[in-house]
């Protein structure tokens, strides 16, 4: 379901732990330029005047009255009823604060509240890979379609978002799709998001070196010397971002053999894709062990590398048959290969997010019709 030729006006906001981003957004673009204000302060209320102070000042720059206000905050949350809970990044929530219902109340619309990694994925599913993906299988003659998928956010931390046949999907305590409570693959007693994660690849960048993690350079200058483009220890580089490739390739092969779909990773390191997506697809297709010593695959799926010419082209490969019906003359079409697609956000993770916060919005309204 896309929303690019709707005329209706969202106010969003992008919260940061430093400043919150306000916009407003017509037909999957932004129609102003966002309004920045601080996310911090030295009281609740001081913030939360500041976020009804960005909305103002977003309603002021837009010609058309806005239907809905929708954005991404932080969890944990019941964000279905619009409620923050004890924010890390945002100490001064605490207790439960009522941010939907307040906002709904001075601006007289809807308020929608979600989870960045639930935005992001469904704005990949509205217009990014999705979609993408299914257009280039139906180019290639293939008639499969894909209707499922599994979004990840690689950062500060590890986020990750369900959209399941044109739909987000929703738990029943707004816990859904919080892939970074999946056991580490390395340490048992941590979860995965302690080497998926900024300070993941910076710890095992120190551990390969010796240079004490406070010294150790951010990721993208660690990216930028496995590549070779910048002096350093490239080899520990390497081997930082094929340790953070193993620890996501498990994490999101226990998420996809229950989702089923496609996989879109975004986030602030997803840039850093030629250092770790080779590696991740290949930790979700390693084989289990048996007791009886046979290898068993860990997946009922095959993955595949979407960013990787050859492995696209075999992803996109028909591999349905034609087989008998028993006891008739009809035939039924058959796939006996089923596969997976791992690729990077088509749209940009805040782009994502964007058109993900207007589309679940539209569609809300357009549900409580």
């Amino acid at each position: 379901m896309s929303y690019n030729n709707d005329n209706r006006i969202v106010m969003t906001l992008d919260a940061g732990g430093t400043n919150f981003v306000f916009s407003a957004v017509r037909a999957e673009s932004e129609i102003i330029e966002p309004v920045i204000l601080s996310a911090t302060g030295d009281s609740l209320e001081v913030i939360l005047k500041n976020i009804i102070e960005g909305f103002r000042l977003v309603k002021a720059k837009i010609s058309d009255e806005p239907v809905a206000i929708s954005f991404a905050f932080p969890g944990p949350a019941d964000y279905e009823n619009g409620i923050i809970g004890d924010l890390q990044n945002l100490p001064a929530f605490r207790g439960g604060v009522a941010l939907g219902p307040m906002l709904q109340e001075i601006f007289g619309i809807p308020v929608f509240i979600n989870n960045d990694g639930d935005l992001f994925a469904y704005g990949e599913a509205i217009s990014g890979l999705l979609p993408d993906i299914n257009r280039k299988l139906e180019a290639a003659g293939n008639p499969k379609r894909y209707q499922n998928l599994l979004g990840v956010t690689f950062g500060t931390g590890f986020g990750g978002g369900i959209v399941t046949r044109g739909k987000l999907f929703f738990g029943d305590n707004s816990a859904q799709g919080e892939i970074n409570r999946v056991r580490n693959g390395f340490f048992k007693q941590f979860d995965a998001e302690e080497s998926v994660s900024i300070r993941g690849i910076r710890r095992e960048y120190s551990n390969y070196t010796g240079i004490n993690v406070a010294s150790c350079p951010e990721p993208k200058e660690i990216f930028e010397i496995g590549m070779g483009n910048k002096p350093g220890n490239r080899e520990a580089a390497i081997d930082a971002f094929r340790s953070f490739a193993v620890a996501a390739g498990d994490a999101i092969a226990n998420a996809i053999t229950l989702v089923d779909g496609l996989v879109v990773i975004g986030g602030g390191l997803s840039g850093a894709y030629p250092l770790f997506l080779p590696g991740l697809v290949e930790e979700m297709n390693r084989p289990f062990n048996t007791v009886s010593g046979q290898p068993l695959e860990r997946l009922e799926i095959t993955a595949f590398n979407l960013k990787d010419e050859k492995s696209l082209a075999k992803f996109l490969e028909v591999s349905a048959v034609e087989i008998g019906v028993p006891f008739s003359g009809n035939k039924a079409l058959y796939d006996p290969v089923k596969k997976t697609g791992v690729g990077i956000s088509r749209l940009g993770t805040s782009n994502a997010v964007s058109i993900g916060a207007y589309a679940f919005a539209l569609q809300m309204l357009d549900k409580n019709k």
